[in-house]
């Protein structure tokens, strides 16, 4: 009896691993930029962390949009400096990426998403090293600056994290977009360095991008969607 249980219960588990599959690719298939953008930074990630500190450094400055490169090589320091991650760890962004590029994905299309990508990692990117430029030139920064490492993709997700606000419905939309606004905007006042100007430009590129929003159907509502989920927990 024992083993006929044990024979029943071994395709009942096959089975259900086998939806959890399914659940997890129809999940991942429906967002496919952000995932393999997640694939990707979590190479170039186990790359860094199995090199020496001297190497991964190189690594890092080839790939860096500072001012030097943009001058020389914009076009390859653009697109690689946002296959790499600064700080924070993959799984910290693993989180981030399925809370604000994932919904945003399936909202606006692959396209479009990509296209807010593009223009806040860009956007930003130049505007904040425009900024830098200017200190140098004003004597307000080092000339070396010129060399200062920049890459990630923490401006790309600004803009996109700005962008969400037209998925929600109002008045919740208007208390997201001002803490948006309010944890960028103290970024600023706190640092007061070019990184932090770039990621509240990124942010108002997010926002900029509305035109982008205009005829996609959906809205989020997140008192409706939390009335939801705790009836599904509570089993209602």
């Amino acid at each position: 009896m024992a083993g006929r249980t044990a024979r029943d219960s071994e395709p009942g588990r096959r089975s259900r691993r086998a939806r959890a599959a399914h659940a997890v690719w129809a999940y991942v298939r429906r967002a496919p930029g952000t995932y393999i953008w997640l694939a990707i930074l979590l190479i170039t990630t186990q790359v860094i962390r199995h090199v020496d500190p001297a190497t991964a450094d190189r690594i890092l400055e080839r790939r860096s949009t500072n001012l030097h490169h943009l001058q020389v090589s914009p076009v390859r320091v653009l697109v690689a400096s946002a296959l790499w991650i600064a700080g924070g760890g993959w799984l910290l962004y693993f989180l981030l990426y399925n809370l604000f590029h994932v919904p945003v994905e399936r909202w606006l299309g692959t396209r479009r998403w990509i296209s807010v990508v593009a223009l806040a990692h860009v956007g930003a990117t130049y505007l904040s090293e425009g900024v830098l430029g200017w200190a140098i030139h004003r004597g307000l920064a080092s000339r070396r600056a010129v060399y200062t490492l920049d890459y990630g993709v923490s401006y790309a997700l600004a803009g996109v994290v700005a962008v969400l606000t037209y998925l929600i419905v109002r008045p919740w939309r208007h208390l997201y977009a001002a803490g948006v606004l309010v944890v960028y905007g103290l970024g600023v006042q706190q640092s007061r360095d070019y990184t932090s100007i770039g990621h509240f430009s990124a942010a108002l590129i997010g926002f900029a991008c509305y035109p982008l929003t205009r005829d996609r159907p959906g809205s989020f509502d997140p008192v409706v969607s939390t009335r939801t989920l705790w009836r599904r927990v509570r089993g209602r």
